[in-house]
């Protein structure tokens, strides 16, 4: 015998498998985990040693899970730098990029053009809560591709100039000043080039490692336009620091001075970078580098026509263009790049500097610097640092940047070895090298 169900009864049954499947929903969306995947390396961007690479990530992801209890950060641990990028290359082709992940510098030219990362210029302008004044403008400005934001700054790292003072002091030369130039620098390395041994050719230096890329960003000069089509290679602020290159190698005579030189004492000058600074003015390391003289840091030298302008290189963190949770997304990002409390953890548990003025800025920066050091050693003052880096060099950033760079690098260095007229050949190189950028831009 069969039951015939009413209309009515039917609408509730239906209503009441409706309500059910909507309650069994919600129950679900409120018991829902959302992974947020992060990408990162182990270890220092800066090519010294750190322990110490997860501490802040860590705190960061402990912090960021406290506040938001249904996500959850996940990362590989044990990717070492030299083999992230072929790592997150695999994760592209996979489709499995991480939502917010670390940038190379020698990457973020390709990622933004390949439309990698994530235009941020929006989140930016529509989060009350952020102000990208705070960033130091070189260090943002890494993050920059045409006139968009594509990464933000995570940690920075300035190049300084080492001085042996031990050297200085033996040969009667003042400590330079902050404001010192080509001129100065020259002057010092002629008075500290010398033949101690009486061999006829010098084994006391003036400099190692100052290089025509130093020069040209204390000339002021940009390599490059901003839209990667033509290269200054052949401009006055280049010659300069080319021709200062020449005249500085002439004073070693041919011999070819190396970084065990200046390890063994016998040269006055060396770029480094800020990570190098604070690695090798610490216990055990300074024990094993530098131990036999006293050393210090001071700015870069200005050109003729410049200023006392250093590189300055940025580890960038983005978000990836395919994420499903962008306000996560941005969330996680800002926390990492823009939180003070963050940002002072760089300074104790990395090599670099923060990114934040108002951090690197700070008596809390000295003081943390001053643990690390022994009694008696000057610490680089937290206003020096911040004019360096605020007022630091930054390249044109284009697709194939790196490599118009390789060449540039490439054909001065034939220049110098091979005695090549300085104006001529820059000119030639000059044209070589928008040759080969012309041609990129129209593949």
């Amino acid at each position: 015998m069969k039951v015939r169900l009413s209309s009515e009864v039917k609408a509730m049954a239906i209503v009441a498998v409706l309500l059910a499947s909507l309650l069994t929903y919600g129950v679900y969306k409120q018991n829902k985990v959302t992974v947020l995947e992060f990408g990162m390396f182990t270890g220092s961007n800066w090519e010294v040693a750190n322990a110490n690479s997860f501490i802040i990530i860590d705190e960061a992801i402990k912090r960021f899970e406290e506040t938001h209890p249904k996500v959850k950060i996940h990362y590989y641990s044990g990717i070492l730098r030299e083999d992230y990028s072929e790592w997150f290359s695999r994760k592209l082709l996979q489709g499995k990029e991480p939502d917010v992940f670390m940038v190379l510098g020698t990457d973020f030219n390709q990622y933004a053009s390949m439309g990698v990362l994530k235009n941020l210029n929006s989140l930016m302008e529509l989060d009350s809560s952020f102000d990208k004044d705070k960033y130091f403008t070189s260090s943002l400005k890494t993050g920059q591709y045409g006139s968009n934001q594509y990464a933000l700054p995570y940690e920075t790292v300035p190049t300084l100039m080492f001085v042996n003072k031990t050297l200085l002091k033996k040969e009667g030369i003042d400590m330079p000043s902050a404001d010192w130039t080509w001129d100065d620098m020259y002057d010092i390395c002629a008075k500290a080039t010398k033949d101690l041994d009486g061999d006829g050719m010098p084994d006391q230096f003036g400099c190692y490692n100052y290089t025509w890329r130093d020069a040209a960003c204390a000339s002021g000069i940009q390599l490059f336009s901003e839209n990667g089509r033509s290269a200054n290679i052949d401009e006055e602020g280049v010659v300069e620091s080319v021709k200062f290159i020449r005249r500085l190698n002439s004073l070693n005579r041919d011999t070819k001075i190396t970084r065990e030189h200046f390890n063994g004492g016998s040269v006055a000058f060396m770029p480094l970078t800020f990570a190098e600074y604070r690695t090798y003015k610490t216990f055990p390391y300074k024990i094993r580098k530098y131990a036999n003289f006293q050393w210090d840091c001071l700015t870069m030298p200005a050109g003729s026509n410049g200023e006392n302008l250093s590189r300055v290189d940025t580890l960038l963190m983005g978000i990836s263009n395919k994420t499903r949770e962008e306000k996560l997304a941005w969330e996680f990002l800002k926390l990492l790049t823009y939180d003070e409390d963050i940002q002072t953890d760089i300074f104790r548990y990395s090599q670099g500097a923060s990114v934040l003025k108002s951090v690197t800025g700070s008596d809390t920066m000295e003081n943390i610097v001053q643990q690390d050091m022994e009694e008696g050693d000057t610490v680089i003052s937290a206003e020096l640092l911040s004019r360096v880096i605020e007022e630091g060099y930054v390249e044109a950033q284009f697709r194939n940047m790196n490599q118009a760079m390789a060449l540039a690098d490439s054909g001065i260095a034939d220049i110098l070895e091979n005695e090549t007229t300085i104006d001529s050949g820059l000119k030639i190189l000059s044209r070589s090298i928008e040759n080969y950028l012309e041609q990129d831009n129209r593949n």
